[in-house]
């Protein structure tokens, strides 16, 4: 077992165990280390200590942030801004594949694709040279069916195995783990966002863009979404279209949770989406005040 199949494994033993707040020394037996070695590993690829990690899973997200003083989601003045505005605080840019892009079915080209570990598990990459166009857990989901469902949406492209190529993805993500700014890596010097592009009717990309406008540590409903974006009988069709986001975590739909504050759906499995909800909470000094380890 290597470090991130033990983070994994931890995150996972506190999601389930979460209600019996489990000491830290039994958290660390689990996962077959000291509990000295444990808080320095975890903090480590976490970011956050053990206890800040099980003090953010614990709370009640759904009562806590729905009833905030602060609105929950105000993307109604955010969606005006256009694909290539800063989001929260990280560089995106979401761009849709051209018409012409769509009807060549991807010919000339060339996507590359990787796996990576994560703390939360491994994470199938894909990126062609405008940006990421798939990302998506394969504990959940194999990694050969999800090069199948994007050769089945570029079938004229080039796929070419590169993980050198898909790594700055996942860098992207866990940079702010060690440093106060997200430091990323971009796939061409001196480019200006981090880009994701993807394909998607008119309406999955207007709910894509939403999620994008939604702050690290906070949640939405599907009802908060659909009343941003104007229609707000149309929360059956936003759950659809949150449920085929391309790119797990860079297009946060774990931020999504049903009215009543119940954690709702998710591709990846309930247990993945309770682990990046308290990570990311955990990781918001705006929800969470420094607090002492173990």
């Amino acid at each position: 077992m290597n470090d991130y199949e033990r983070i994994e494994k931890a995150m996972a033993y506190m999601v389930a165990h979460a209600a019996a707040q489990p000491h830290l020394e039994t958290v660390a037996d689990h996962v077959h280390l000291s509990a000295f070695h444990f808080q320095r590993l975890f903090s480590h690829y976490v970011g956050v200590s053990p206890k800040r990690f099980l003090q953010a899973l614990t709370l009640e997200r759904g009562k806590q942030l729905i009833q905030s003083s602060s609105s929950l989601l105000d993307v109604a003045h955010s969606l005006g801004l256009s694909g290539g505005s800063r989001l929260y605080d990280h560089f995106v840019q979401l761009e849709a594949a051209t018409p012409g892009e769509y009807k060549r079915q991807g010919e000339g080209v060339e996507i590359a694709y990787g796996v990576h570990e994560t703390p939360f598990g491994h994470i199938f990459v894909a990126v062609t040279p405008r940006g990421i166009c798939r990302m998506g857990f394969v504990d959940a989901t194999s990694a050969e069916s999800l090069l199948a469902r994007l050769a089945k949406e570029w079938p004229l492209s080039t796929l070419q195995h590169n993980t050198e190529a898909t790594r700055y993805a996942v860098e992207g993500l866990f940079a702010k783990s060690r440093f106060s700014k997200p430091k990323l890596s971009k796939p061409q010097e001196g480019a200006a966002a981090l880009s994701l592009h993807v394909t998607g009717t008119n309406f999955q990309m207007a709910v894509w863009r939403a999620l994008l406008t939604i702050p690290e540590g906070q949640l939405a409903s599907y009802s908060h979404l659909a009343q941003a974006l104007g229609a707000p009988k149309s929360s059956r069709a936003v759950g659809n279209a949150v449920g085929a986001n391309p790119i797990a975590l860079w297009i946060p739909c774990h931020r999504v949770i049903q009215q009543s504050g119940a954690l709702g759906g998710y591709r990846w499995g309930a247990e993945k989406k309770q682990m990046v909800q308290a990570w990311e909470l955990a990781m918001s000094d705006t929800v969470l005040a420094p607090m002492a380890t173990f």
